[in-house]
């Protein structure tokens, strides 16, 4: 007896009896009668980009390394296991997360990788689509870290806060919150600023923000890697990723100040500075180039102020009191005061994405 498959519409298999002398019946199979038997039918994925290009050297140590699929993935296929980080022969811990809709996978390390390092991303053939087709050969690419990476600033349990203070929080006028505001062992919360996060005042949530806040600033503040030495006004110019240090006081009052990413949406500004930090009316802080707020901080060791109707972006980590003026707006920032208070007048604060 002879037998034919024969492929219909809607991935429907037949099975034909051609001997004569047998009364073979028609047999019908559907794709999911068959499994993985016509998985090649249904074609192999790719990878047909990642975020480094095989080679790129200086990367941020915060890098979070994606690669995007040409079809759509298996969720359950999609993980540690198949999108895998090693520098040399040591595997690097994260988390994977897919995103379905854009096909693309992203690798978190656990924690910030290595300077001047070179590591090997690889996904596996373990990775299937949805149709179980798996990736022919494992797919691997290579990058280096820079020397002057810095990692980002862990603020812990402070970091869902958008104010946290110390001794008050202060407020005149319409002031907007977004994310939690915070306060202990002061409990003192006047004129009402309208909060969409939650309100944690002198509870045990709050004196543990402030103790990591204690932390997050002792680490700003301790940095010493690659330090570019500023001083003065900022105002005017175009600051690229890195360590600023300033022994007395910064202004940025010229002009705006713009900070570059140069395309890296991992890569950290932190700035120190010894005493104060202020700005001029109307100036702004202006991001471009991938460059994130939540990746932005402003170690300050005493009492900045923000003038009427500026713009600023980031984390400020203040030893002293914070002050914004009226209608002054910290979009895509915290306000977080050590040891002092937090003063707002018609303010809208927003905690950054991250």
């Amino acid at each position: 007896m002879v037998l034919i498959f024969a492929l219909l519409p809607a991935c429907e298999f037949r099975l034909r009896g051609l001997d004569s002398r047998a009364e073979t019946p028609d047999l019908a199979f559907t794709r999911s009668d068959l499994g993985g038997a016509t998985d090649a039918l249904a074609g192999s994925p790719s990878v047909i980009a990642t975020n480094l290009a095989s080679g790129t050297t200086k990367v941020s140590v915060n890098k979070r390394i994606t690669a995007t699929f040409d079809d759509a993935m298996e969720p359950s296929t999609i993980n540690a296991l198949t999108f895998t980080l090693k520098q040399g022969a040591t595997p690097i811990s994260g988390a994977v997360v897919l995103d379905a809709a854009s096909h693309t996978a992203t690798f978190t390390p656990s924690a910030p990788l290595g300077l001047s390092l070179l590591y090997t991303a690889t996904i596996t053939t373990g990775a299937e689509n949805t149709g179980h087709s798996a990736l022919l050969a494992n797919y691997d690419w290579t990058f280096t870290t820079g020397a002057c990476s810095q990692a980002a600033i862990v603020l812990g349990s402070a970091a869902s806060f958008a104010v946290l203070a110390y001794s008050t929080v202060t407020n005149s006028g319409k002031t907007t919150i977004a994310g939690d505001l915070g306060l202990s062992p002061g409990s003192s919360v006047t004129g009402a600023p309208t909060v969409t996060g939650a309100a944690h005042i002198d509870d045990p949530v709050a004196v543990k923000a402030i103790a990591d806040l204690a932390t997050a600033y002792a680490d700003a503040a301790g940095r010493t890697l690659c330090a570019t030495i500023v001083a003065g006004d900022l105002g005017g110019q175009t600051l690229t990723p890195g360590l600023y240090a300033s022994s007395s006081s910064l202004a940025i009052s010229s002009g705006d100040l713009t900070l570059d990413a140069e395309g890296d949406v991992d890569a950290v500004f932190i700035f120190q500075i010894a005493t104060s930090l202020t700005t001029a009316a109307t100036d702004k802080v202006i991001l471009v180039h991938g460059a994130k707020a939540a990746n932005i901080y402003w170690q300050v060791g005493t009492a900045p102020s923000f003038a009427a109707t500026s713009a600023f972006k980031g984390t400020i980590l203040a030893h002293d009191a914070i002050s914004l003026g009226a209608g002054a707006t910290l979009d895509e920032g915290r306000a977080l005061s050590l040891t002092a208070a937090v003063n707002l007048d018609g303010n809208t604060i927003v905690k950054p994405a991250t």
